[in-house]
C-alpha cells in the first residue's frame, strides 16, 4: 500500500511518529479508500431526511424494517469484562484526566475524542499516545507547578474510547489533498496501537459511537469493524461498541441499529443532552414542537421519558445493555449547596435505575459514592438488569416520542443560554472542550442546545413569558449585555486571551443565520 498520498498540515514530532507509523498510516489509507466515499452518501441521506422533516414530515418507525423489529434475534454474547457497567465516568483524552478517571470509584472510563475534546492537532495526537500508555499501564503525569505525580492505581476502571462522529473531518490529515474522516482517524489509530495489548489481557477494543441517525450508518461501522478484524487476523467481536442514541431519528431505528451491528454491539446509551439538541434540529420547522427553557426539559418530560423506557425495553429484548444519561453536576465546597446537588443527582439516578437501566454516567468523581449507593439499591450484587424487560409497557408510539414539551420561554433562560454558549465556544476555540460553567461540567451538547433553541425562537417569532418577541435584534442586544457579565465573571485578562471576541462573532453568526448550522463545531473548527 502506498502511504505517500497522506500528507499532514502540522509537523510530525518524533512522539507523533510513534503513532503515525508507516504501518498505521497504511491502515488509515486503506480504511479511507474503502469507507470514506460511503460517508458522503450517508450524509446526503441525512440531508434528504431533514428536507422531508422541514416540509412537514415527522420521524417514524420504518415499515420496510418491520420484520427486524418483530423478529426473534439477539446480539452476540457480551464479553465478561463488559458485564458490569453500573457507573461510567467520561472526559477528554487528556493525560491527567485519564489517570484520575481510571483511578475513580467507577466501572468504566469513557475516554473522549468527541464532544468533550476540542480537536486540536496536539490534542488528538497526544490523546492517542495517552490511551496507548493507559492500555499498557505505564501512563503517568507530573504536575511540575504543584510537584505532584499522577499514576495508575491497581485495578483501574475499564477503558472505552469514544471516536468522532461521521460528520467531522480531520483537517490536519489529507488524502489526495482532501481531509480524511475524523471517525476513521480515531478508530484506525486506536485499534492499530491497542488491539494486541488489550487482547493479550483478555479484553478487546471497546468503543462508544456517537451521533448515528440511521441503521445504514450502523451497518457502515459494522463493515469497518469486520474489515479491521480480518486484516489483523482477529476474531469477530474483538471490537465491541456501545451506540449513543442521541439523535431523534435514531430512536425510531433502535432495533435496526442493534441488528446491523449484532456481532459487535453490546448496548445503547441515552445521550440525552444531544438528544434534546437533535429534537430541536430535526423538528426545527415544526412550530408546534418548539421547546421551552432547556432547564425545564428534564427526563420527566413525556418525550424524554418515553425515549428512556423504549431504549431499555428494546435493548433488553435483544440481550444488550441500556445505559443511562449524564449527571453533569460538579460537587461544591459549600456543604448545604452540595447536599442539594447530590439530592438532585440521587433522584435522577433513582429514576434511571428503577426504570431498568444497567448503568449510568457521571462527569465528576465526587458524584461516584452517591450514584454507587443508588445502583446498589436497585441492582444489589447483580452486574446488570438485562432481566428487566419492561413487559408492563404498552407499545411506545411515535406520538409519545414526539410529544411537545410544556414550560415557559423566559428572558432569564435565554440570557443563561447566551452566557453558557459564549463561554463554551470561547473555551473550545482555545483548545478546551470540557468546561466547568455555573456548577456543571459542560461539553458541546449544552452549547448546541443553547444556540439552537434561540435560533428556533427567532425563526418562529416566539415570545418570552414577559411578552418580548425573540428577534435577531433582541438576541444581539442580549449578547452584548451578557458578554459584559461574562467579562466581569472571568476577568479582563482571560477575556483578552481566550477567544471570547471570536466566540461572540461565531455565536452571533450561527444564531442569526437564516439556515440552521448543523453543528457549531464545523464552523468553529476553522479557528483551531
Amino acid at each position: 500500500m502506498n502511504t505517500h498520498t497522506l500528507s499532514f498540515t502540522q509537523p510530525l514530532t518524533a512522539e507523533y511518529e510513534e503513532i503515525l507509523t508507516p504501518a498505521a498510516q497504511s491502515f488509515l489509507v486503506e480504511l479511507c479508500q474503502q469507507f470514506a466515499p460511503r460517508i458522503e452518501e450517508l450524509m446526503a441521506n441525512r440531508e434528504q431526511a431533514q428536507q422531508n422533516y422541514d416540509r412537514g414530515a415527522l420521524p417514524d418507525f420504518d415499515p420496510a424494517t418491520k420484520d427486524i423489529r418483530e423478529g426473534n434475534w439477539r446480539v452476540a454474547d457480551i464479553p465478561a469484562d463488559l458485564q458490569k457497567r453500573h457507573l461510567e465516568i467520561t472526559g477528554p483524552v487528556e493525560r491527567k484526566m485519564i489517570i484520575n478517571a481510571l483511578n475513580a470509584d467507577v466501572d468504566v472510563f469513557m475516554a473522549d475524542f468527541e464532544d468533550s475534546l476540542s480537536p486540536t492537532w496536539n490534542g488528538m495526537m497526544q490523546g492517542q499516545i495517552n490511551l496507548r500508555d493507559a492500555n499498557l499501564g505505564t501512563i503517568a503525569f507530573t504536575d511540575e507547578a504543584r510537584s505532584k505525580k499522577y499514576q495508575l492505581n491497581p485495578n483501574p476502571a475499564l477503558l472505552i474510547a469514544r471516536v468522532r462522529g461521521l460528520h467531522l473531518p480531520e483537517k490536519h490529515i489529507l488524502l489526495n489533498g482532501q481531509p480524511v474522516p475524523g471517525a476513521l482517524v480515531d478508530f484506525a489509530l486506536y485499534f492499530y496501537h491497542n488491539y494486541q495489548t488489550r487482547t493479550a489481557n483478555g479484553s478487546g477494543i471497546y468503543l462508544y459511537l456517537p451521533k448515528l441517525q440511521h441503521h445504514n450508518e450502523a451497518k457502515w461501522w459494522s463493515d469497518v469493524f469486520h474489515f479491521a478484524e480480518a486484516k489483523f487476523n482477529q476474531p469477530t467481536g474483538t471490537v465491541r461498541c456501545t451506540i449513543l442514541i442521541e439523535t431523534l431519528p435514531a430512536v425510531f431505528q433502535m432495533h435496526e441499529i442493534l441488528y446491523s451491528l449484532k456481532h459487535h454491539i453490546v448496548g445503547l446509551n441515552c445521550g440525552r443532552w444531544d438528544y434534546i439538541f437533535s429534537y430541536i434540529k430535526t423538528l426545527r420547522a415544526h412550530a408546534d414542537r418548539i421547546l421551552p427553557d432547556r432547564q425545564v426539559v428534564t427526563m420527566t418530560q413525556p418525550f424524554l421519558s418515553a425515549y428512556s423506557r423504549l431504549l431499555i425495553q428494546t435493548c433488553h429484548q435483544r440481550g444488550a445493555f441500556a445505559m443511562g444519561g449524564m449527571a453533569a453536576f460538579i460537587p461544591l465546597k459549600d456543604e448545604a449547596a452540595n447536599k442539594e446537588i447530590l439530592a438532585k443527582v440521587k433522584a435522577d439516578k433513582e429514576l434511571e435505575f428503577s426504570n431498568g437501566h444497567d448503568g449510568t454516567w457521571i462527569a465528576h468523581p465526587g458524584l461516584a459514592a452517591t450514584v454507587r449507593a443508588v445502583a446498589a439499591e436497585y441492582l444489589g450484587d447483580k452486574p446488570n438488569q438485562l432481566h428487566a424487560l419492561r413487559e408492563q409497557d404498552s407499545l411506545t408510539t411515535a406520538k409519545e416520542l414526539l410529544e411537545p414539551s410544556t414550560g415557559d420561554r423566559t428572558e432569564e433562560g435565554m440570557r443563561t443560554n447566551i452566557r453558557v454558549a459564549l463561554q463554551y465556544i470561547a473555551a473550545w476555540m482555545s483548545g478546551n472542550g470540557c468546561v466547568p460553567i455555573y456548577g456543571l461540567m459542560e461539553d458541546a451538547a449544552t452549547a448546541e442546545i443553547s444556540r439552537t433553541s434561540i435560533w428556533q425562537w427567532i425563526q418562529h417569532g416566539k415570545h418570552l413569558s414577559n411578552g418580548k418577541q425573540v428577534t435577531k435584534e433582541l438576541f444581539r442586544s442580549m449578547l452584548s449585555e451578557e458578554a459584559e457579565v461574562v467579562k466581569a465573571e472571568v476577568g479582563n485578562d482571560r477575556w483578552q486571551h481566550e477567544n471570547f471576541t471570536k466566540a461572540m462573532q461565531l455565536l452571533d453568526d450561527i444564531t442569526t443565520a437564516d439556515e440552521l448550522t448543523e453543528f457549531l463545531t464545523l464552523p468553529g473548527y476553522k479557528y483551531l
